[in-house]
């Protein structure tokens, strides 16, 4: 099971539709396919050695002790049931979340929101179209919405955390 990360002193609270069955056996996000997590530390919010990453040990050690608490990450997802792709969720199953997420927001203030994917902000906001970048601020809290991380070009998704996390540290 997964146990979220969200922390006081939260920067940065990352939203994402479901987790995947791998990455629910192993209690981490993105633990499946470890690419988000080679992003986040190339872009510079984490600062772990890459095997250590790539280690499901390793990972679920930085995870469970320094995610919140060193990096003042947070991590939510907004339907709760593990599946392989998004496609098999059911109608309405995003519902909880998207009334958790504003909760959180308002608890914990972090600087920037961020929706793993268009789908995700979709579901979410209900609409059928966004962009990705910064949208409507949520709370008091900048959201942005960054590209999926496990398919396309890694450059394209640094850039997009690098820059929520210059944001996230800003005023």
């Amino acid at each position: 099971m997964i146990e979220y990360r969200v922390d006081k002193g939260v920067r940065i609270l990352f939203v994402g539709i479901n987790r995947h069955p791998g990455s629910y056996r192993r209690g981490v996000p993105f633990s499946n396919n470890k690419t988000f997590w080679y992003l986040l530390n190339r872009a510079g919010l984490l600062r772990e050695d890459e095997d250590n990453l790539r280690s499901d040990e390793g990972l679920k050690e930085m995870y469970d002790r320094r995610f919140g608490s060193q990096y003042h990450l947070g991590f939510v997802n907004l339907v709760e049931r593990p599946t392989r792709v998004v496609t098999e969720l059911g109608k309405g199953e995003e519902r909880a979340g998207v009334e958790r997420v504003p909760e959180i927001v308002r608890t914990y203030k972090p600087k920037v929101v961020c929706f793993i994917g268009k789908v995700t902000y979709n579901k979410f906001r209900g609409t059928r179209h966004c962009t990705h970048g910064w949208q409507e601020n949520l709370g008091g809290s900048r959201v942005y919405v960054m590209h999926f991380p496990i398919r396309g070009p890694a450059d394209i998704r640094i850039a997009e955390l690098r820059e929520m996390d210059k944001a996230s540290r800003d005023g």
